[in-house]
């Protein structure tokens, strides 16, 4: 498939790749009608989606299953009202019809708004104000519906509660009893353009309120470097990215690239995260590919991997945020697989990672992708050289728009200004780059501590204090001091059979001076139950300064 989107598939070497590797975007390319009905149409058999559960309850779709599957419910959705333009909110956590409605939704050219199910009333308000939401359409979870049914009297411009349930309930239009009932042929409307608004993502809001996000129909192009090319999906390989259906991260790794290689996705639907069940889950699908981030490597190490048969897998990779090279190491001993890094944004696809022509650094998020002209620059707009810390920046956003990254904030003018200044789509991230290209992530802009004249960047004292065995998970911050304006402060959450405790503490702070430079050592330290994270489960650093500032 992805042969019709590139000239070239293989390359002899990184620079060969980031040389010559181009995508050729149609001007009415549609994810839906071009790969998916493209597919259904060459291979009817194709298998294109396995399901399960926490009991291991399988389900598996083809190509041709969910072709028809969309076509029926954009008709439907078309006889509600939805039409071109029309943004829907989708809360289906990984039930199969979120993969139906983005279908059927990219087909009438409505934007799809994907959103996690921890959403709260405010959340889904807020959402709904914003991107004026016309339809809702959401899973049959409890918290769900409760906290939909507490937004709705909020909610004029919302026409339509749609619930995706065996069970029909109160004020909702009935998805499994409307859906199948429809025309299994839908019409092709060919002014879709390629340039038209095919997805919001509302992003995680690390530092501050959620924003729009806007990708049109070329994003799913984007992805294939995403998918090929880092994760290594493979035609007929089974793939997992660990991703709620309302994260980003579902888009990186859960349909686009992914199917535009003709891999098969795997959709575990889970209530709870359980590191065992997710393990079971692995062995028994054995899958050839496999994503997930940080998080879930950090508890995965603390099993006993040796108890999963994970042989099947061929690949691994991680996002979402830094991985910390002792997460590597232990992986890589219990397992033999090397985990390979990708960095990016819910603005973007994947803009640098690990990719299978060099070695990787663990620790470094690797090399850029071909798509982006990327660049660290300092203050005031110039290349750093190589070991000086900047903000990742996407140079010529004047000259081009690379396939794969957002086409603004929407409703937003003065966030573009900034985001799209001098030439440049600027990240709001800071790294620096090594003699051999490979970037080391430092960290949010707002991140990086200034202690006594020092920049500190949180990720490496993070990375310091995971390899002591006490430490699950931890999260660097600054904290206000009178005499060195900041310093360091860690949030520790401990592993199991540890207790907090003073001389732990002193332990720990111990560990950092011998770890790394000991001017980067917490010098506050404290132990929590757990970390404020946001939705699609980065750390809230932002939030932990808030609190220390208002104590």
């Amino acid at each position: 498939m992805i042969e019709k989107y590139l000239p070239r598939t293989e390359f002899s070497s990184y620079e060969d790749f980031k040389q010559h590797y181009t995508v050729n975007i149609p001007e009415h390319f549609n994810f839906a009608h071009d790969v998916v009905d493209e597919w259904a149409a060459l291979d009817p058999g194709k298998k294109a989606l396995v399901w399960i559960n926490d009991r291991l309850e399988r389900r598996d779709f083809t190509f041709s299953d969910l072709s028809l599957a969309s076509n029926r419910a954009a008709n439907w959705f078309k006889e509600l009202g939805v039409r071109k333009g029309d943004s829907v909110l989708l809360i289906l956590k990984q039930r199969p019809e979120v993969w139906v409605c983005l279908l059927a939704l990219h087909k009438i050219g409505a934007v799809a708004i994907p959103a996690t199910f921890q959403l709260t009333e405010k959340d889904i308000i807020y959402r709904c104000e914003a991107a004026k939401v016309r339809m809702i359409v959401i899973a049959d979870d409890p918290e769900i519906i409760r906290h939909v049914g507490l937004a709705r009297k909020e909610l004029s411009g919302v026409e339509h509660f749609v619930l995706v349930s065996d069970e029909p309930a109160e004020g909702f239009e009935d998805f499994r009893a409307e859906v199948p009932a429809r025309s299994p042929v839908f019409e092709r409307d060919g002014s879709i353009r390629t340039s038209d608004t095919m997805l919001i993502y509302f992003s995680s809001g690390t530092t501050g309120m959620p924003k729009m996000v806007r990708h049109d129909f070329s994003y799913p192009l984007g992805h294939i470097v995403t998918a090929k090319y880092w994760q290594q999906v493979e035609d007929g390989g089974l793939h997992l990215t660990v991703s709620d259906s309302g994260w980003a991260k579902f888009g990186w790794g859960k349909i686009y690239g992914q199917w535009l290689c003709g891999a098969v996705v795997a959709a575990h639907d889970t209530e709870k995260f359980v590191p065992e069940t997710l393990l079971k889950v692995m062995e028994t699908l054995k899958l050839t590919t496999f994503c997930a981030p940080p998080t879930i490597y950090r508890f995965l190490i603390k099993e006993d991997l040796s108890r999963y048969d994970l042989s099947s897998i061929k690949h691994c990779a991680i996002a979402g945020e830094p991985l910390n090279p002792e997460v590597f190491y232990r992986f890589r001993e219990a397992t033999g697989l090397e985990v390979r890094e990708g960095f990016g944004q819910s603005e973007t696809s994947v803009l640098i990672a690990n990719f299978p022509w060099f070695p990787v650094k663990p620790g470094s998020t690797g090399k850029p992708s071909p798509l982006y002209d990327l660049d660290i620059v300092d203050e005031n707009g110039q290349s750093c050289e190589d070991g000086i810390v900047g903000t990742i920046m996407v140079r010529g956003t004047d000259r081009y728009s690379p396939c794969g990254l957002f086409k603004g904030y929407r409703d937003a003018p003065e966030l573009n200004a900034k985001a799209f200044a001098n030439n440049m789509y600027s990240t709001g991230d800071t790294a620096w780059r090594d003699s051999d290209g490979y970037y080391w992530f430092v960290g949010r802009n707002d991140d990086v501590i200034k202690c006594s004249g020092y920049r500190i960047g949180p990720f490496e004292v993070e990375s310091a204090l995971l390899t002591h065995p006490s430490v699950l998970e931890c999260a660097i911050t600054a904290a206000p001091d009178p005499v060195r304006g900041q310093v360091v402060k860690a949030t520790v959450v401990l592993a199991r059979g540890f207790e907090p405790s003073e001389a732990l503490k002193k332990e720990l702070q111990n560990h950092v001076k011998k770890v790394t430079a000991p001017y980067k050592y917490p010098r506050i330290l404290e132990f929590v139950d757990e970390l404020p994270k946001t939705v699609s489960g980065k750390i809230r650093r932002v939030e932990i300064r808030s609190r220390d500032e208002e104590k």
